[in-house]
């Protein structure tokens, strides 16, 4: 897969297959789960290919919305049932939604570490 990048006024995914990370800028704020599909499909395109490890660096992520938090939710229960997917997130202490929410993904997929700075 190459480089891939979702881009509007608001926000920036960008996807490095040679890391296998994805960067996430801006604010998201979309409207339920089907204005969120590009973004799943994405992250579900590159767990399907069964990388050793995916990374998230939010840390620039100011905003997300609850229809953002389940997207992450959903990611981290679809990369539980593969079993042999490490996921990095990295995130920013600074960002107060950051801390709490992203803690909470540690219970859906216990392998995964989180990293605020």
């Amino acid at each position: 897969m190459d480089f891939q990048e979702i881009k509007t006024q608001d926000y920036t995914i960008q996807y490095n297959p040679e890391s296998v990370t994805f960067t996430f800028q801006g604010e998201l704020s979309l409207g339920g789960p089907a204005e969120y599909e590009p973004i799943a499909k994405l992250l579900e395109d590159v767990a399907n290919q069964q990388p050793p490890s995916i990374t998230l660096n939010l840390k620039k992520l100011a905003f997300l919305n609850s229809s953002g938090i389940s997207l992450l939710s959903k990611f981290a229960i679809g990369v539980r049932k593969r079993k042999t997917i490490k996921v990095l997130i990295q995130g920013s202490s600074d960002i107060p939604w950051q801390e709490k929410s992203l803690a909470n993904l540690e219970k859906l997929l216990p392998s995964l570490k989180l990293e605020l700075h």
